[in-house]
């Protein structure tokens, strides 16, 4: 092997030469020869000269003779202060701009105690204050409402065992309570994540952590702003004759994929305005996730599941899609029932015992709201899969038909509230006889879709004219640049994504605002037959963007109603019996 040039063996042959340099000691080593061109690098082993500017870099620092004390014992090492002052003093760059402006976010977050990412639900905007009571009992009869078993462990996928709904309610002005506020996400929220997880095809280990940390991180603080069990209006305190009237009441139905709480702007607008809203959590599997409370203090859960979980009746094949919708509508029907006769029960005086059943341990006023709900003037509304299920539910409508082996049922509603009803939710029922105020969102009105044969809008404009025929009152119209979550909370806590997402451009509180506005002059109109605002122009647009109005309707019409409505049906305009 050839030695490296810089390499010398001949040292000791060369002459004494008088000026190389003395040495103090004999054992010193040899001298080198003065035109030695020996670098620094040929001090290092071969198999580290080439190696990686990295690892020399290091080695450099492992082996410098003069680097023998710690980094942090330097004497010459710059005082963290200055090192802290280097880091914060402004470059200017996009990136350290950016770090700081996030910096700043949680800071900002953490002092306020405010959503990362998200934005608090605002107050409620009507005259009274908005109180909230979570209330799950026992049915009267625990039951399966269904045939349906999940192949996993052939447990009942349909077994009815409580009922679980929060009230909204316009309480006393300004009551304390001893409670504190009812979260948005309710715990756990381990649960609900997973059900979302389910809902996305990504349950899994590694998913279910993921989904949680984010739900928590998005809105684990959000608080919703209503006070809870607080006095009903007018139940405690001294009030004017016309505070002490019943109220009337509204049943909500959530959607797929939601919850109660995926609502409660929408509640708690209408509570402040001197409604009673019952927001139903259904446990037929459409929602993430929930707890149901067993006699025997066990607890059990509820979470999202779809058509192929469920054992099929014939061994060859799979649940259908329209059997699994079909027995999901029957379940969230028995809920709505129960539901409604838990109210009726409330308003007949059994306040006491339904505070002293209720699982949530909420409710000490009940005792008061003894003839406080008007259930003549009970109206049931939902929004998408649960729209559907309204309309299912009020199939029965000042019927009387059996919940149970042991009970007959009489449905006291007077009216529907129909939101977006659903393009997958099974078919709609046109078995109706009361009237019904059905809003579409922009977005759901303007995507053409296919429904079991026919253009989904003009099946559900089409069940609007019969309903119109049978009892001379029912709305059908779009809320227009309006989207389907407009009526949630979502675009509250997260505006700009959800108008990103979805399209809508309304501000997200002019889009609720106008929900509010027309749901209140239909329940006047249930009220007193009174028609007013959207309620009194007539058909506007005939179809989607198709302008049909008159002369006389373009000359009367307010233009902030022309700003957000297209009405497809609806009774003649009333300025056109002034004519």
């Amino acid at each position: 092997m050839t030695p490296p040039s810089s390499y010398r063996d001949n040292v000791e042959l060369n002459s004494y030469q008088d000026d190389a340099p003395a040495t103090e000691e004999p054992d010193s080593p040899l001298p080198l020869d003065p035109d030695d061109s020996m670098t620094p690098e040929s001090t290092q082993p071969r198999w580290l000269q080439n190696a990686p500017s990295f690892g020399s870099k290091w080695l450099q620092r492992a082996t410098d003779s003069t680097n023998t004390l710690p980094r942090w014992l330097d004497p010459n090492r710059t005082p963290w202060p200055q090192r802290v002052a280097g880091l914060l003093r402004p470059r200017f760059t996009v990136a350290y701009i950016l770090w700081a402006i996030v910096a700043l976010y949680i800071l900002y977050c953490y002092i306020f105690w405010s959503p990362l990412f998200a934005s608090k639900l605002p107050q409620y905007t009507g005259p009274h204050d908005v109180g909230a009571i979570d209330i799950e009992v026992p049915v009267e009869d625990p039951r399966q409402v269904v045939d349906g078993v999940f192949k996993a462990d052939g447990k009942p996928a349909f077994q009815l065992d409580t009922v679980l709904f929060t009230l909204y309610y316009p309480a006393v002005k300004g009551s304390r309570s001893s409670k504190p506020k009812h979260k948005w996400f309710p715990k756990p929220i381990s649960l609900i994540a997973e059900g979302y997880a389910t809902a996305a095809h990504f349950n899994n280990f590694f998913s279910r952590p993921l989904f949680t940390f984010a739900l928590w991180g998005l809105a684990s603080s959000i608080d919703i702003p209503a006070k809870v069990d607080v006095p009903l209006l007018g139940g405690s305190e001294k009030a004017d004759a016309k505070d002490l009237d019943a109220f009337p009441v509204v049943v909500l139905s959530h959607g797929d994929v939601s919850s109660r709480t995926d609502y409660t702007a929408y509640c708690g607008e209408l509570a402040s305005r001197g409604v009673v809203v019952a927001a139903i959590e259904h446990r037929d599997g459409s929602g993430p996730g929930t707890m149901v409370h067993l006699p025997d203090g066990k607890k059990k859960r509820v979470i999202f599941f779809r058509a192929n979980q469920l054992q099929p009746n014939d061994p060859g094949k799979e649940v259908s899609n329209d059997d699994y919708r079909f027995n999901k509508l029957a379940f969230r029907d028995a809920e709505i029932q129960e539901t409604i006769t838990i109210l009726q029960g409330l308003n007949a005086g059994n306040g006491a015992k339904l505070f002293a059943e209720n699982y949530r341990k909420e409710g000490k006023t009940l005792p008061e709201w003894k003839s406080r709900l008007n259930t003549s003037q009970t109206i049931i509304a939902g929004h998408s899969f649960g729209a559907t299920g309204a309309m299912q539910a009020l199939k029965s409508a000042n019927k009387t038909t059996t919940t149970s082996p042991r009970s007959p049922y009489r449905n006291p509603a007077i009216g529907g509230i129909i939101l977006d009803p659903g393009k997958e939710s099974g078919r709609l029922n046109t078995d109706i006889d009361v009237p019904l105020l059905i809003i579409h969102s922009d977005s759901w009105s303007k995507k053409y879709t296919i429904f079991y044969g026919s253009p989904h809008f003009d099946t559900v404009r089409d069940i609007a004219r019969d309903v119109l025929k049978r009892c001379g009152a029912t709305w059908f119209m779009t809320s227009l640049q309006t989207s389907h979550p407009s009526i949630t909370d979502a675009p509250l806590i997260e505006p700009l994504l959800l108008s990103w997402t979805t399209g809508a451009t309304i501000d997200v509180k002019e889009g609720l605002r106008e929900y509010v506005r027309v749901s209140m002059e239909f329940l006047r109109y249930l009220r007193d037959g009174r028609r007013e605002g959207v309620l009194d122009i007539g058909v506007t647009h005939e179809a989607y963007g198709n302008d049909t109005r008159t002369e006389v309707q373009r000359e009367k019409m307010d233009e902030s109603v022309t700003k957000y409505w297209e009405v497809h049906v609806a009774p003649p305009p009333g300025f056109a019996e002034d004519a």
